[in-house]
C-alpha cells in the first residue's frame, strides 16, 4: 500500500461527497437516549479518547482508543487492517452503527495512527499484538458479557488469533475480507487473479518489483488501474472516500513491509506461511465471515470458512472488493447489522 501514498494525497484533494448513502430500507435511525449516557464514562471529557498502555517485551508503549456511544450489552472493537494501516477507513461506521445502539471503539494498534511508533522491528510479530489486543480489552473494561471484535484483511488475521487464545473473553467476532491462509491467498492471486490481468502489464509489474524500483511512478501508473480500482476499491481512484485516502497515507509502510511483504500483488513478509484454516474449529463464538466478490480474497474460501467455524454464518458483497464497507454498502452493513442485533 505505501505506493498508494502519493497517489492517495492528490487523490485527496479531489475527493468529495460521493453519494455512497445507503438505500431506504438502511435509512438512518434515532439511537436511544441511554447510547448518550457517559455516566461514569472517565474517558466522556475527551470525546471518548482513551491512552491505553502497553507492556510489551520491548517496555511500555501507549496506543490510541476513541469509543463512540454507549451500550452495556455490546461494545465492537475495530481492527483495522495493514499491518500498519489506521482506524480512520472504518469512519464509514459513523453512518451505520449509532442509530442500532451498536457502541465502537476506534482502536490504533502499535506502530499505527495516532499510537506509539516504535522503531524496534522485534516488536512487530503476530503473537505480541494478540497480547496488546488482550491489554486492551482489560483496560477498556470489556468482558465476554459485551466484547465483540471485528478484524479488517490483517485485523482478521489478528481477531482469528486472538480468539484462538482469548474467545473466553469474546462475545461475538466479525472477520471481514480476510481468508485463513497466507498461502491459500498467495494461490488466488496467482491461479485466479493474475490471468485475469493484462498479462503484458503484469511481466511489466513484475520485472519492476524484481528490480527493486517500486518506487518508479510507472509501477502505480501500472497497478491502480489493473489491481487496486478492481480489487481494493472499486471507484476511480480520484473518487475515493476520504477516509480511506487518509488513512493508506498514514500507512506505516516498514510495519506493513515487513509483515506482509514488499509486493502488491501477495504475501512476502513475516506471515508467508501464516494458516489458521483447520483451527478454525476450535472457536466456539458466534462469527459472521464477510466476503466480496471482486476481493483479493476468495470468497469461496471464505464461505467454507464460515462452515469450518461451528456458530459461522457468511455474507458476500456481491458488487464490492477489499474495502466493501464503501463500494457496497448495503451488502456489507445489512448482514454485519442483522448479525449485531442478535448479540445484544
Amino acid at each position: 500500500m505505501r505506493r498508494l501514498i502519493t497517489a492517495a494525497m492528490a487523490a485527496l484533494a479531489l475527493a468529495g461527497a460521493l453519494g455512497l448513502a445507503g438505500s431506504p430500507a438502511m435509512a438512518r435511525q434515532t439511537p436511544p437516549a441511554s447510547y448518550y449516557d457517559n455516566t461514569g464514562r472517565a474517558d466522556a471529557w475527551q470525546g471518548g479518547v482513551k491512552m491505553v498502555d502497553i507492556d510489551t517485551p520491548k517496555g511500555k508503549f501507549r496506543v490510541w482508543t476513541k469509543r463512540v456511544g454507549n451500550n452495556p450489552k455490546l461494545k465492537l472493537l475495530l481492527l483495522h487492517g495493514g499491518p500498519g494501516a489506521t482506524h480512520e477507513y472504518f469512519e464509514v461506521f459513523d453512518s451505520y452503527l449509532p442509530r442500532e445502539g451498536v457502541e465502537y471503539i476506534y482502536y490504533d494498534q502499535l506502530g499505527s495512527g495516532n499510537s506509539d511508533k516504535p522503531t524496534d522491528t522485534d516488536l512487530w510479530q503476530l503473537d505480541r499484538f494478540v497480547e496488546e489486543v488482550e491489554q486492551v480489552r482489560k483496560s477498556l473494561g470489556l468482558t465476554r458479557d459485551n466484547f465483540c471484535v471485528l478484524g479488517h484483511s490483517w485485523g482478521g488475521i489478528l481477531a482469528m488469533e486472538y480468539a484462538l487464545k482469548y474467545q473466553a473473553n469474546l462475545k461475538c467476532m466479525v472477520i471481514s475480507n480476510m481468508v485463513a491462509s497466507i498461502p491459500a491467498y498467495q494461490a488466488y492471486a496467482d491461479k485466479v487473479l493474475a490471468p485475469q490481468m493484462d498479462q503484458k502489464l503484469l511481466a511489466e509489474v513484475k520485472a519492476i518489483e524484481a528490480s527493486g524500483k517500486t518506487t518508479d511512478p510507472r509501477y502505480m501508473e501500472i497497478l491502480v488501474p489493473m489491481h487496486y480500482e478492481k480489487h481494493i476499491l472499486r471507484r476511480p481512484q480520484s473518487e475515493w472516500p476520504e477516509p480511506v485516502v487518509r488513512s493508506f497515507s498514514h500507512l506505516n509502510y516498514e510495519l506493513y513491509s515487513l509483515m506482509q511483504g514488499p509486493s502488491e500483488l501477495g504475501a512476502g513478509g513475516r506471515l508467508v506461511n501464516w494458516d489458521r484454516f483447520e483451527d478454525l474449529a476450535k472457536i466456539n463464538v458466534p462469527t459472521l465471515v464477510i466476503a466480496a466478490k471482486y476481493d483479493t480474497m476468495d470468497p469461496a474460501y471464505m464461505a467454507a470458512m464460515a462452515k469450518k467455524l461451528p456458530k459461522g454464518q457468511y455474507a458476500l458483497a456481491p458488487n464490492g472488493s477489499h474495502l466493501a464497507m464503501y463500494d457496497d454498502q448495503e451488502a456489507y452493513f445489512t448482514p454485519l447489522i442483522k448479525f449485531l442485533r442478535t448479540m445484544k
